[in-house]
């Protein structure tokens, strides 16, 4: 059972944070692809937004998945503190950041957020938004290595 529980860990380590770089890459092409930045900005969004809610399910049941095995040996593992410090970022993000970015875009309408008196606070949350999801991309990769 625990080898099985240790094989689905790292397959939802490796689908979760995969799928962090490849939103990276297409939210930035979605802003090449797309003339109307506010259209790219609102589908890059949702796809933030249902990426956050992978990240939480994943990073809860790979901390749930590593107490289970190793008991409280688990809080020595340089992989519980990277997933923890993930999923702080998340929460930060999901639950403080973007909805201060979510509000600054709703007074601006009708006007695109970057045309309106809240363009300098959405540029200055939107880009401590984008370093916590680098952050938390290059934690990943540090959390893939320390896996086993």
């Amino acid at each position: 059972m625990k080898q099985w529980l240790e094989n689905l860990a790292v397959i939802t380590a490796t689908f979760w944070i995969g799928g962090l770089w490849v939103l990276g890459i297409v939210a930035y092409e979605l802003f090449k692809i797309i003339p109307e930045a506010q259209l790219a900005g609102n589908i890059a969004g949702q796809l933030f937004k249902m990426m956050a809610y992978v990240g939480m399910a994943s990073s809860i049941y790979l901390l749930i998945q590593r107490v289970y095995q190793y008991g409280t040996n688990a809080l020595k593992q340089g992989f519980f503190w990277l997933v923890l410090l993930m999923l702080i970022l998340i929460l930060v993000s999901h639950l403080g950041i973007n909805p201060l970015v979510e509000k600054f875009k709703l007074e601006a309408m009708p006007k695109d957020v970057m045309e309106s008196v809240f363009a300098d606070r959405f540029s200055t949350w939107h880009g401590i938004s984008n370093i916590a999801y680098l952050l938390e991309c290059f934690l990943g990769v540090f959390a893939i290595l320390k896996i086993r």
